[in-house]
Parts: structure tokens; C-alpha cells; sequence
């Protein structure tokens, strides 16, 4: 398993990455974007930002939680998020994560900074999760109520978890895989449905260097962009940044694996 002290480095680097990017999405007043919140009713946990949230990460100032279900968690979450098991008794349509899962993260501390997310402005989840740490005495609890829609639609990649790569591998034959990788070791072997674009050959341009020849030559999916794209690799520098560079792409369904092929390897063979 990957060490969440890996993990949060990793998302801080995504973060950092993102933040230095910005000049190349000007044209779209980005900054601005970034600094958007809902502006909903007022609440008793205050909202942030994209940009507020990037920075949350950068820091590792708050705990950011993934206010949804564990298997939706594992498929895509923003990088370094944790998530708990739901409230028993709940029904699916009222779902809530459990406060005292997330008081065993904190080790009983109600004043540690969380930050909450789920899927975007009609997703009631944060909400009822922000409402039951206050009632429970937390004091520091804010909503990133833009949630995993509007994180990805500004070229925010996700995290996949180990179990839900080698589910996509095994269930969703539109996805698109790729081995971030140098070629020869691609070559060597790969993981089923896999494409190459190797780190060393990944700019830090737009449309130039290898991602712009895996557009021209079918390699990505052109004529899908919301098409599942999860990139591994080496290790979990080389597949977020790759993963980073393929949503500045337009690609708005992108994943890095936090861990190595080697793993994910691993793991198809204990499935069989």
C-alpha cells in the first residue's frame, strides 16, 4: 500500500503543478474561475475555493474529506483526500459519512481543520456531513461545495485506489490506460488495453511532445473527451504528472494511480 505520506506528496505536488499552469488557461480567465464559490444560503460550515482548495492541499493545512461513498471514493477522488465508512442506518438516498470514523482520523481532536467535498452543487452530502460534525463540537469544518465536477472541469485530475484499477481493467473496456513508462520497459510488459506515453517525453507545454503525438495518432480518445483515462506508472510523481499534463488537454476524466505498475500487476494476478 502506498503510505498516505506518499499520497499527500503527491498531491501536493498535483497541486503545485496546477497552480504554476495557470498562465496557459488565461485566455479562459482562470484565476477568476478558481476563486468561484456557489454563494448558496448561508451555512453553518463557511465554503472555499478551487484556488483556496489547491492551496489546502499544497500545505497539507486541512484534512480534506471525501464525503461520498468508499467505492465511489475509490474509482476518483482529489489527490490526498481520505474517506470513512457511511453512518449505519442511513438510506442510500440520505447518505452521510460517519463521525466517528472521522474522529479516529483526527485522534478526538473537534478542532482540526477539515475540509469536506462530494459531487458538486446539487450533492447534498457535504452538507449533512457538515452539519453533523458542528452538532458533534467541531469547530473548524469548511465545504468545498464545488465538488469533483467543477475540481475536474478546471483540469483537476483524480486519485484512483488499487481495487478500482484493476476493476476498470476487468469491466470498462472504453477506458483508456496509460503506462507512463519508458518504452522499453512498456515494451517488456504492460497492463491490458494499455497505451505508451513515457514521463521523459511529456512537456510542460500544451499540444507539443508526446501527449500532442498521442492525439494525432488515436493513442487518446479525440473524439471523446470525458472518456476514463487512468494513468500509472513508476511511481506516483511520474503518473500524476503525466496524468496533469493529459487534463490541460481537455480531457476531463483523468486518474493517476498513486502506487507503481508493479502493484497493479500484482493484483490482477491475486484476482484470477
Amino acid at each position: 500500500m502506498t503510505s498516505r505520506t506518499a499520497i499527500f506528496a503527491t498531491a501536493a505536488l498535483v497541486s503545485t503543478f496546477a497552480a504554476t499552469s495557470r498562465t496557459e488557461m488565461a485566455a479562459q480567465d482562470a484565476p477568476a474561475i478558481k476563486r468561484a464559490i456557489t454563494g448558496d444560503a448561508p451555512e453553518a460550515t463557511p465554503e472555499i475555493s478551487t484556488e483556496e482548495l489547491e492551496r489546502v492541499i499544497a500545505t497539507r493545512s486541512a484534512i480534506v474529506i471525501d464525503a461520498r461513498p468508499p467505492a465511489e471514493f475509490g474509482i476518483g477522488h482529489i489527490p490526498g483526500a481520505v474517506n470513512v465508512a457511511p453512518r449505519p442506518g442511513r438510506p442510500m438516498a440520505e447518505y452521510v459519512s460517519d463521525v466517528t470514523e472521522i474522529g479516529r482520523i483526527v485522534n478526538g481532536n473537534s478542532a482540526a481543520a477539515l475540509v469536506l467535498y462530494c459531487n458538486g452543487i446539487h450533492c447534498g452530502k457535504t452538507k449533512r456531513l457538515a452539519t453533523e460534525l458542528r452538532d458533534a463540537g467541531y469547530t473548524n469544518v469548511r465545504r468545498y461545495q464545488l465538488g469533483m465536477p467543477v475540481w475536474r472541469a478546471l483540469g483537476g485530475i483524480a486519485q484512483v485506489e488499487l481495487d478500482a484499477v484493476t476493476h476498470v481493467l476487468a469491466n470498462d473496456r472504453t477506458a483508456v490506460v496509460v503506462d507512463a513508462r519508458e518504452g522499453a520497459d512498456f515494451k517488456a510488459g504492460s497492463l491490458p488495453q494499455a497505451i505508451n506515453i513515457a514521463r521523459s517525453l511529456v512537456t510542460d507545454t500544451k499540444d507539443t511532445g508526446e501527449v500532442r503525438k498521442a492525439k494525432d495518432d488515436g493513442r487518446l480518445p479525440m473524439n471523446d473527451h470525458r472518456t476514463r483515462i487512468i494513468v500509472v506508472g513508476p511511481d506516483s510523481a511520474k503518473a500524476a504528472y503525466v496524468a496533469q499534463r493529459i487534463a490541460f488537454e481537455a480531457f476531463d476524466n483523468v486518474s493517476f494511480f498513486a502506487g507503481t505498475i508493479q502493484e497493479v500487476q500484482a493484483s490482477i494476478r491475486t484476482k484470477r
